[in-house]
């Protein structure tokens, strides 16, 4: 899903410090990185997510290399694949013990149907976070960022998120980061957009507009 003009032209009115950055920045949301992360499968995407979290880029991006290569295909394995990798060989692609137990209790909720991926779009946002929180190594930040990133969802403020933070630090020129209370007061303006927002943020901290 994607923001009409009108629905953009109204969130530049509501907040005109966020306006002057709109109208610098090229519209792209949702945006993604290089790459085809809307292509790959909700599956896919959650559990590169576990596997990412709390590691250097690079180091991360070898693991999840070496635990795709552990069956056919690009992509990582499938819940009925995992299902039948050991725990040692895991290991040897790289992967904690606590992130094995999460992407296998993420595949296990896939392939018994507790966690049903292909209509959890029909759910509601607060819906979508609670069934993904439910899974072991899936915290908020996760659950919001698939939110934003493959569902499309509009409405979403991660105010936990640094750069989100440091973007709301440079667009009000504040002595330091704001608090995620202080960043979801500021950031009530930008409903129904606050996606939207997060987004001109995240580019601001890139150093896409000259601020």
């Amino acid at each position: 899903m994607k923001p009409t003009s009108a629905q953009l032209r109204a969130l530049a009115r509501r907040d005109p410090a966020l306006g002057r950055v709109m109208r610098r920045i090229r519209p792209g949301f949702p945006g993604f990185p290089a790459g085809s992360m809307r292509r790959w499968s909700r599956y896919q995407m959650l559990a590169r997510a576990i596997v990412f979290q709390q590691l250097a880029y690079r180091a991360a991006a070898t693991i999840w290399d070496r635990c795709c290569a552990l069956t056919p295909g690009p992509g990582f394995p499938r819940p009925e694949e995992l299902a039948r990798i050991s725990d040692a060989r895991l290991r040897s692609a790289g992967l904690s013990r606590n992130k094995a137990l999460s992407v296998r209790d993420l595949a296990a909720r896939v392939a018994d149907g507790s966690l049903r991926l292909r209509s959890i779009h029909r759910a509601d946002d607060a819906e979508v976070l609670e069934r993904l929180c439910s899974v072991r190594g899936i915290g908020p930040w996760t659950a919001q960022m698939f939110l934003i990133f493959k569902l499309g969802r509009l409405d979403v403020l991660p105010t936990t998120d640094l750069g989100v933070q440091e973007g709301l630090k440079i667009l009000d020129d504040l002595p330091a980061r704001p608090t995620p209370a202080e960043l979801a007061a500021r950031g009530a303006v930008w409903a129904p957009l606050r996606s939207v927002a997060a987004w001109y943020l995240w580019r601001l901290v890139d150093g896409e507009v000259d601020w």
